[in-house]
């Protein structure tokens, strides 16, 4: 039988479903998007059920597309929206409240209200900055604010997972309830010194470890679909978190090698090989796959709002009616007539950490129109990344010699040449901008021996065009964004926690 593999990508705005071929090309693509809810300021939900809705039919479409039956997937790769938080019955499969989104911003003063000797603890362990953008916070909120919720997940009633979870909890008719190490190490739950939950962590954000999933490693044979569900009995072989998978589909695989992918937010991430490395300059210190029990770790910087910016001026502002209209729109003007957009919709990530931080448009005239706005948000998202990679390349020790790209907005060559002039170094972008779909069948691939190693791997990549950085100044650009970052940092007061 013809090996193709399923590509499964819970994103954050869509649920997606490719069928790679063993030259790795698509073949077969569906994707639906799903709601986007906000209930309060600063809150986004999901509806839990919608999103394993719009998945099967995102899979029923692309299997079409592909003209292959269910049983002619020979693997399953899944990636994932990471640290959305989503608490359903270990019975029913029934969510008991909706999935808290990673962009929610609702624990924040609780975080904020957690003590120096915690927030060490938690450093130490997770690699991470203890921030409402982890699902420790947001699990804790759910059992808190549900009725009996703590008690039932303290039985054992109740699971949490992440999308991952969800999705294959679903796919295998509740019969596995398991996460691999990558999406584990943003929960702020996952000691990933030891790789393993850890108990002190649990304790302190009242999560018993009685609802938290079997974490398994990124490749191999990790789980089975049921027929009456899929269509056929077909393995789950790869899981990763979106941005740990881009960066496999990248083919990062070696220290030093790093991706910035540009989705609904912007994420880099470094290979550290079998190291932790600890930053000095807000990175965050996380798993990037666990293969034959061996972790191979990453430092990464988030940005919380890259093409969500877009979406914005697409929905919010009415100024365009695709988000890919907005390059043409920009490019009418050329230049952002003297405005900074500071793209802090939900707050400040990498290498700011400010939950309080909101957005602004600062330098408006008379003269100021929407091809300016369009122009300046394609640079705010370019300073942003360039905040977060020049970060990451002080913790690494060496300047940036490349960066290699992907996501949707990676097909933006305008904002991709801004970015190259920003990092003064080649921007790299692959014929295969679908990197965190890809990586999740690469994984796969792999774990069903489709191909026989990492090294079969790098002979499948081809570059779609490198941008190179242009002579210029932007001195200017830099001192204004800095000035709007600092102006933005603390917008809004503390509040209690609902």
């Amino acid at each position: 039988m013809v090996p193709y593999i399923l590509a499964i990508d819970a994103g954050t705005t869509s649920s997606r479903a490719i069928v790679f071929d063993k030259d790795t090309k698509k073949i077969g693509l569906g994707q639906f998007e799903f709601t986007q809810h906000f209930p309060d300021n600063s809150w986004v939900e999901h509806d839990a059920n919608e999103i394993w809705a719009t998945q099967q039919k995102a899979i029923t479409a692309a299997l079409k597309a592909a003209k292959i039956k269910a049983t002619g997937i020979s693997a399953i790769g899944i990636t994932n929206q990471r640290e959305t938080t989503i608490i359903w019955d270990r019975a029913t499969g029934e969510p008991i409240y909706n999935a808290i989104v990673w962009q929610d911003r609702r624990t924040s003063n609780y975080c904020s209200s957690l003590s120096s000797e915690n927030i060490a603890m938690v450093a130490e362990k997770t690699g991470l900055i203890v921030d409402a953008y982890f699902s420790a916070s947001k699990i804790r909120w759910i059992l808190r604010k549900v009725e009996g919720a703590a008690e039932r997940a303290a039985r054992g009633e109740l699971c949490f997972g992440t999308v991952d979870s969800w999705i294959i909890y679903k796919l295998t008719g509740g019969a596995s309830h398991i996460t691999d190490a990558s999406n584990a190490s943003r929960t702020m739950l996952y000691n990933i010194n030891k790789g393993a939950w850890d108990q002190e962590l649990c304790d302190l954000f009242e999560v018993p470890m009685a609802m938290l999933p079997e974490v398994v490693d990124s490749s191999g044979h990790l789980a089975t679909t049921k027929q009456e569900v899929f269509g056929a009995e077909v393995p789950i072989a790869g899981i990763a978190g979106d941005q740990q998978a881009a960066l496999f589909g990248q083919l990062c695989f070696s220290i030093g090698e790093a991706k910035n992918t540009y989705g609904t937010g912007c994420f880099a991430m470094s290979n550290t090989g079998d190291q932790i490395v600890r930053s000095t300059n807000k990175m965050l210190s996380t798993v990037a796959w666990q293969m034959d029990g061996k972790l191979t770790y990453a430092l990464e910087g988030s940005v919380y709002v890259a093409g969500s910016l877009v979406q914005w001026l697409r929905d919010g502002m009415g100024f365009i009616e695709q988000s890919a209209d907005v390059e043409e729109l920009a490019l009418e003007e050329g230049n952002n007539g003297g405005i900074t957009i500071i793209p802090a919709l939900t707050g400040l990530g990498a290498p700011h950490w400010d939950s309080y931080a909101r957005g602004a448009i600062m330098g408006i005239t008379r003269g100021t129109n929407t091809s300016h706005i369009a122009y300046a948000a394609l640079e705010a998202i370019a300073l942003s990344t360039a905040d977060v990679l020049e970060a990451m390349a002080k913790d690494m020790g060496e300047d940036l010699k490349s960066i290699k790209v992907d996501g949707g907005a990676s097909a933006n060559d305008t904002m991709m040449q801004i970015q190259s002039d920003l990092l003064e170094c080649p921007v790299i972008r692959p014929m295969e901008t679908e990197s965190t779909a890809l990586g999740a069948a690469l994984l796969a691939g792999l774990g069903t021996g489709i191909w026989s190693g990492l090294e079969e791997l790098k002979q499948l990549a081809e570059i779609d065009q490198t941008f190179n950085p242009a002579e210029g100044d932007f001195t200017l650009l830099r001192q204004q964004w800095n000035k709007g970052i600092n102006a933005s940092k603390g917008w809004i007061e503390a509040g209690a926690d609902e």
